[in-house]
């Protein structure tokens, strides 16, 4: 690539600074071991995470810092210990590439909440001492376990969405039994989870409401994605209209939102699930103690989920809504995620871009 900095095999486009700015660049990915999955990446999606680290929001960025964490592609090698995967199969990789793999967490399959923490695929130091570098790039190596199968015929763009935003919301769906037909579901935003929010939804045979400040939304969440009702979050009398109807809400919004008014709309021993980030959650202890309501929060999931998850996709045919773009388009993606300008989850061409 013209202009890149780096040596190495890998070719990748990494932010060198704060800015965030993204251009090529080249690394070494590290050798294959016993247990480990080379694969040659066909997309990545776009995750806000890209956004947060590429731009050092949480002061702990490490540059050259390649993001990326809704990596999926094709196995190229496979080391000698591995059992389940070879070469040719379709895969994916999450969030998370490492853990320690001996606590009570990872016991349970449940390694996001690892006790030694999950090593993150990218800006993590890995057991090794190296810095993690996600997908923005041609190639990864990760050990199998954190490697899952995408199950035959299932797009591999379309899978790309599901190994953060669709387990971010699938794992508290399934945690807290939103699984049950003929239960009621709302879903607060509907943006890259949101979206996804109301297809399992839809997929688990729940009654589906979408709130949204936007009214603009309101064809896409009923004609595209199935939703059953759309209501104005800012209409108060839409609201009062609903209290004690719903079974379970998934908040997927981030920006400021107060959380009493959503409290009141569930019923007793109803669960509203927090998988966005506001900048503050304030309720009245009333919101909770009347009704016995639960509020929860959820990030990810553990691989047995993923994989369940997966084939959850393939079997009912749930696929995330997506944009295909370019690498070379990667910046203007990242400002136009900040704006809000997407439907619903940028995906990134590696195969037929990076080069």
């Amino acid at each position: 690539m013209a202009g890149e900095a780096g040596t190495g095999d890998c070719l990748a486009w990494a932010a060198r600074d704060a800015s965030g700015t993204l251009l090529p660049y080249r690394f070494t990915r590290r050798a294959l071991r016993g247990d480990d999955v080379s694969l040659r990446i066909t997309h990545c999606g776009v995750c806000y995470a890209d956004v947060l680290w590429t731009r050092n929001k949480f002061g702990d960025s490490k540059y050259p810092l390649v993001p990326g964490h809704e990596i999926v592609g094709v196995v190229t090698a496979t080391g000698s210990g591995v059992k389940d995967l070879r070469a040719g199969d379709h895969v994916g990789v999450g969030t998370y590439v490492n853990s320690c793999r001996e606590c009570v967490y990872c016991n349970e399959f449940s390694e996001v909440f690892c006790s030694k923490g999950a090593i993150r695929t990218f800006n993590s130091v890995d057991s090794d001492g190296t810095i993690t570098k996600g997908g923005y790039s041609s190639y990864i190596v990760v050990h199998e376990r954190y490697c899952y199968k995408i199950p035959d015929g299932y797009p591999l763009d379309r899978a790309a969405p599901l190994l953060c935003a669709g387990i971010t919301v699938y794992s508290p769906m399934m945690r807290h039994k939103m699984n049950q037909p003929g239960k009621s579901l709302g879903v607060v935003g509907l943006g890259g989870l949101g979206h996804l929010a109301v297809k399992f939804g839809k997929a688990f045979g729940l009654q589906v409401t979408v709130f949204s400040t936007s009214e603009s939304k309101k064809g896409e969440a009923l004609d595209l994605l199935g939703a059953d009702k759309f209501v104005i979050s800012s209409d108060k009398q839409e609201m009062e209209s609903l209290a004690n109807s719903l079974d379970f809400i998934v908040d997927t919004a981030s920006g400021h939102h107060p959380f009493d008014p959503y409290m009141s709309l569930l019923k007793v021993h109803g669960v509203l699930v927090l998988v966005g980030v506001p900048g503050e959650v304030r309720l009245s202890p009333l919101s909770l103690l009347s009704g016995a309501k639960t509020i929860s929060g959820s990030a990810t999931g553990g691989t047995k989920d993923t994989r369940e998850m997966l084939n959850f996709c393939a079997a009912n045919k749930v696929y995330p809504e997506i944009e295909v773009i370019k690498i070379q388009d990667i910046n203007e993606a990242l400002d136009r995620l900040v704006n809000k300008d997407v439907k619903y989850r940028f995906v990134i061409d590696i195969a037929n871009s990076l080069n």
